[in-house]
């Protein structure tokens, strides 16, 4: 079999692929490309965000390196193989849901973003909770979230508002995309300390997640919704399963 991933024009003509879409983003699938394509080139788009995201940390690393935080009270609230099974699967789902899944609208998939971002801003801001503390508040923060998602559905399933949102999406989409990447960067400045430092630093501290964002957004437009969520879930396998290598 031919691997493209050690041929530097394999890794130009996704860069240039990509920057093409960002600045002209559009939801049209490429059904052209045989699943094995589309498999290379999300492999190839997840090393060129590792390589990015590794070189932004170490530069930043030398004059400022922001504790994260989430990680930290995560490993030590949860057993290595439940941190893996939450982080590296379930968290990655919930964030594809909340910012991928309604890039193309349909009532049930805006429903679902709509009941994850209603549970995202009940634990945060209503609760002030971690998104995956299970306390008392938990089953609360759940049901009242389902409950505004089927309310959301149940008025978005109306075929005359359908068909607005639907004309809203194709005529505002590459605002649409630019937000749901700018949010899903921005708010993992709750993954740090809120202070003053790294409020001002925050475009530069999120730019990981922001390139990570601008990908995501584009396999999952262009090869569908379960190619931005595996690179997620094996992002994030991977550097945790780093941070159970012993240091010594």
């Amino acid at each position: 079999m031919n691997y493209p991933f050690v041929r530097p024009k394999f890794y130009l003509r996704l860069i240039k692929t990509l920057m093409q879409f960002v600045s002209q983003p559009q939801y049209l699938p490429l059904k052209d490309l045989i699943v094995k394509n589309k498999i290379f080139d999300t492999l190839g788009l997840f090393l060129i965000k590792l390589v990015f995201s590794l070189l932004i940390a170490n530069v930043l690393a030398v004059f400022y390196e922001p504790k994260n935080i989430t990680d930290a009270n995560m490993s030590e609230r949860f057993a290595p193989l439940t941190y893996l099974l939450v982080g590296g699967v379930i968290l990655p789902l919930y964030e594809e849901v909340c910012f991928r899944l309604s890039l193309k609208f349909k009532p049930l998939y805006a429903a679902f973003t709509f009941t994850s971002l209603s549970y995202y801003l009940l634990t945060k801001a209503i609760y002030k909770t971690n998104l995956s503390l299970v306390d008392e508040t938990f089953y609360t923060r759940v049901l009242l979230s389902l409950f505004l998602g089927v309310i959301a559905y149940a008025l978005m399933y109306r075929k005359k508002i359908t068909k607005k949102l639907a004309a809203i999406w194709e005529n505002n989409f590459r605002w649409i995309y630019y937000l749901s990447c700018v949010l899903f960067a921005w708010l993992h400045i709750f993954n740090f300390e809120l202070t003053c430092t790294n409020l001002l630093l925050l475009p530069i501290i999120t730019l990981p997640q922001l390139f990570g964002a601008t990908i995501a957004g584009y396999t999952r437009l262009s090869f569908g919704f379960k190619y931005p969520l595996f690179v997620h879930m094996g992002t994030n396998l991977l550097f945790i399963g780093l941070t159970f290598l012993p240091l010594d």
